[in-house]
C-alpha cells in the first residue's frame, strides 16, 4: 500500500514540476510530511468528517454488534491494529482497491463488514451507504484524514493566490498538529499511528495513538494548548509517546 500511495503522489508531483498541471489535489493523509524541492502545500480547504466508518451486512451495522469471528475488511495497518485491540475476536482481512471495489466486496461471502474513511464516501456522494460513524475513542483516525491538500509550484504566485482563497485556518492548525506528531514519531505511513486534533473554545486538543500490529498494545496520549502552537504540540506529543515506548511498536511494524 505504501508503494501505491507514494507512486500516485509522485506521478502527480512530477506533472506539477514539469508544468503539465498547475494545481495538484491530494488526500492529505497520503502526502509525506516533507515536500519535494520546488513544491509547496498552498492551501488546505475545510476538512470533512475525519472519522472512519463501518458498512456491514444485515444485522452487522455497528462495530459493537458484530458477532465474534465476523470478517472485517480494511487495507489500513492502523485500522487493523486498533480494531484488533478493541475486538480481538474479529477476523480482520485485507481489502484493497477504490471505494467501488471495496463496496462490491461486501456483496460477496468473503466479508461481513468493511471499514473505510468517511471522507471518501462523503466526497463521492455515497454518504447514504454509511452504517456507522465509528467513535474516535474506539478507532482513532489517521493524521490528516478527511482533509485535502492543494499543492502548487513554490514560485507560481497566481496558482498560490487562487487556491489560498479556499484555505481554512482551523483545519490547517488541526492537521499541522497531527502531521507534526507523525513526523516526530518518524513513523511513516506503514505504522499503526492515529492522530486527531479538535478545536474548542480557542483550545486545540490533540490525541495520538500508536499500536502494536497484533492489537496487543495501544499507547495513547493527549495534549492541548494554543492553536498557534499546533506544530509544537504535535512534536511534544510525539516525544511524550516515544518516552512511553512507542519506538518499539513503530520499529516492529516496519520489520
Amino acid at each position: 500500500q505504501k508503494g501505491d500511495k507514494g507512486f500516485w503522489v509522485k506521478e502527480i508531483e512530477d506533472a506539477l514540476l514539469a508544468g503539465r498541471i498547475d494545481i495538484a489535489v491530494h488526500s492529505l493523509k497520503d502526502l509525506p510530511t516533507e515536500q519535494p524541492e520546488g513544491l509547496e502545500i498552498a492551501s488546505i480547504p475545510k476538512r470533512v468528517d475525519a472519522r472512519d466508518v463501518l458498512i456491514g451486512k444485515e444485522g452487522m451495522k455497528r462495530l459493537e454488534d458484530l458477532p465474534s469471528g465476523a470478517r472485517v475488511g480494511t487495507s489500513s495497518v492502523r485500522r487493523k491494529a486498533f480494531l484488533r485491540a478493541y475486538r480481538p475476536d474479529l477476523q480482520i482481512l485485507d481489502l484493497r482497491g477504490n471505494i467501488d471495489t471495496r463496496l462490491a466486496a461486501l456483496g460477496t461471502p468473503d466479508y461481513d463488514a468493511i471499514v473505510l474513511a468517511a471522507a471518501g464516501l462523503i466526497r463521492t456522494e455515497m454518504r447514504h451507504r454509511i452504517d456507522e460513524f465509528i467513535d474516535p475513542d474506539l478507532l482513532l483516525p489517521a493524521p490528516g484524514q478527511g482533509a485535502l491538500a492543494l499543492e502548487t509550484r513554490a514560485d507560481d504566485d497566481l496558482s498560490i493566490e487562487v487556491v489560498y482563497a479556499i484555505h481554512d485556518h482551523a483545519t490547517d492548525d488541526r492537521v499541522t498538529a497531527e502531521r507534526e506528531f507523525l513526523a516526530g514519531l518518524g513513523a511513516g505511513c506503514m505504522a499503526p499511528v492515529g492522530a486527531h486534533a479538535t478545536l474548542k473554545d480557542g483550545v486545540l486538543t490533540l490525541e495520538g495513538w500508536v499500536g502494536a500490529l497484533d492489537g496487543s498494545q495501544v499507547i495513547r496520549a493527549t495534549t492541548s494548548g494554543d492553536p498557534a502552537e499546533c506544530a509544537d504540540l504535535g512534536a511534544e506529543l510525539a516525544a511524550d509517546m516515544l518516552g512511553q515506548g512507542a519506538q518499539q511498536l513503530i520499529e516492529a511494524a516496519h520489520r
